[in-house]
């Protein structure tokens, strides 16, 4: 898992358990990271709060309310499929949060590729992200791990995530 994680630099990646609580990130991460309250990060780390949380992301979303409605739908599968009380507690958590008024807003792509779009001090990224699970893990932990990969969505967050590594 570090090894995906790192070879993923210089842009950001994730590795979350069912509960959507970090379990490693790569170094990229810091750029998210760094628009967050300090407080957010305080074990357990969950990546959902701190996309929707009004100190986390949210307020730099550029297409909060697309984001958001991607996440808790996404957050609404996995609690049809498992009826875990954890997800669910975090999914009325979560629902709790200011929304903007396009809160009902649906992706024209219907979730496949929803981006997230961020306003940074250093410009605006706009990045896609994937999510990879493990299929036929041999260790139990393993299967209740998932890698958020986010990858530029346009040449210039490319260049703008390169630059940042190298500085």
């Amino acid at each position: 898992v570090e090894h995906v994680l790192k070879g993923h630099e210089p842009y950001p990646a994730l590795a979350v358990d069912r509960h959507w609580n970090m379990v490693a990130a790569n170094s990229a991460v810091a750029i998210l990271a760094g628009l967050a309250a300090p407080h957010l990060f305080e074990p357990p780390v969950n990546v959902l709060r701190i996309a929707l949380h009004p100190e986390g992301l949210a307020p730099h979303i550029v297409n909060q309310g697309e984001w958001r409605a991607h996440l808790l739908e996404r957050l609404d599968h996995q609690i049809d499929a498992s009826a875990d009380a954890g997800l669910i507690a975090l999914r009325e958590e979560l629902a709790g949060y200011p929304a903007v008024e396009d809160e009902h807003h649906r992706s024209a792509a219907n979730g496949i590729a929803v981006p997230l779009i961020l306003d940074t001090p250093m410009g605006q990224i706009r990045f896609v992200s994937t999510v990879t699970i493990f299929g036929t893990p041999v260790d139990i932990t393993l299967s209740e791990l998932a890698i958020e990969a986010f990858f530029p969505a346009d040449a210039e967050s490319a260049a703008l995530l390169q630059t940042l590594a190298t500085t």
